[in-house]
């Protein structure tokens, strides 16, 4: 598993946020490349939201799917885990649903 960044851009005095990437194996092993949305810290557990860096492009915005995943970083780089508690889940959607009302603002 990899991470890679954009470069921050300016435009007309204001720094756009660098956009980050990780790259996630699957099943065959191909390495899939996500966007990272969003990355937080819950009860002392690391939490990073990601959606496909590629949509396919009958793919309404609205619509994309989001994926979540628990992290650990350590010497080997970063280890992801997939979420199965239903408590975390539900802590999960809480946290989609705030960012989903800030972005409709």
């Amino acid at each position: 598993m990899r991470k890679e960044n954009e470069n921050e851009i300016e435009i007309e005095g204001e720094v756009e946020e660098e956009t980050e990437y990780i790259f996630i194996p699957d099943e065959e092993g191909n390495e899939e490349k996500y966007e990272i949305i969003y990355e937080f810290v819950s009860e002392d557990k690391q939490y990073l939201l990601v959606i496909p860096a590629e949509s396919p492009e009958n793919e309404d915005e609205d619509d994309v799917e989001v994926f979540a995943f628990r992290y650990e970083e350590n010497d080997d780089g970063m280890q992801l885990y997939t979420i199965e508690d239903e408590e975390e889940w539900d802590m999960i959607e809480e946290v989609l649903e705030t960012l989903n009302n800030e972005f409709d603002r």
